[in-house]
Formats: C-alpha cells, sequence, structure tokens
C-alpha cells in the first residue's frame, strides 16, 4: 500500500468521528509513535487524524513530514495545513478529541540539534 494516499487534500471526506492530532514532526521521532498509539487505545472507534503543520527553520519540508506521519500504521489520514487552518479545521470537524503536539515537537527538535552539536565537537 502506497501510504501517500492517507494524505488528504481535503477533509471533507473524512470519516467521523475523529481524533486530530497536531505538530510538526520535524524529526518524527519514537516518541511520536508512542505518542499516537497513546492516542489511538485512548480514542478508539474514532478515525486518527494527524495534521502536519508548518514550521519556521524546519529540517524537512512539510510534504516530507506528512509522508513520514502517513507511513505510521497507527494514523488514518494526514492533512497538511497552517495554524490558521488547524483552527479553522477544528471548528468544522469537532473532533472528539484535540491533542496538540507543537511544544513537544519543538523541544524534542531542540534536543536532537544540541546533541548533535554536542556530539560534533567531541
Amino acid at each position: 500500500m502506497d501510504t501517500r494516499s492517507k494524505i488528504l487534500t481535503s477533509a471533507d471526506s473524512l470519516p467521523r468521528p475523529i481524533t486530530l492530532v497536531a505538530g510538526y514532526f520535524d524529526v518524527l521521532r519514537a516518541a511520536h509513535a508512542s505518542e499516537m498509539q497513546k492516542v489511538r487505545d485512548r480514542t478508539a472507534g474514532c478515525e486518527l487524524v494527524v495534521v502536519v503543520l508548518t514550521c519556521r527553520g524546519e529540517l524537512l519540508s512539510q510534504r516530507a513530514r506528512a509522508e513520514l506521519v502517513a507511513a505510521m500504521r497507527v494514523v488514518d489520514y494526514v492533512l497538511i495545513a497552517d495554524n490558521e487552518e488547524l483552527h479553522r479545521l477544528i471548528e468544522r470537524l469537532k473532533p472528539a478529541e484535540v491533542v496538540r503536539l507543537e511544544e513537544a515537537d519543538l523541544r524534542r527538535t531542540r534536543r536532537l540539534i544540541e546533541h548533535a552539536q554536542r556530539e560534533q565537537t567531541r
């Protein structure tokens, strides 16, 4: 299966109910998979929709990040959006739960960069 087919250009065809997870996913880490599984377990019966947001200073393009997220078995659908679009999606889709991972993503990326810089100076 080509997991890129999980990436939708419109939220109109999404089945309901959904759980919406928003984040940057730059770079996709094992912690993301763990968090997604916890969300899936907690919201059984809902489609798991991930919104990959725009990110300043990103390491990977938004499309590349969306493709990585779509490859996760636990994820049903992926949307690409900016913050304004995310707010409209939440209002329109009325998800059963919204999980925001932006701050955690920024912390993870910062730690990864710091680790790489420390290793580089060794």
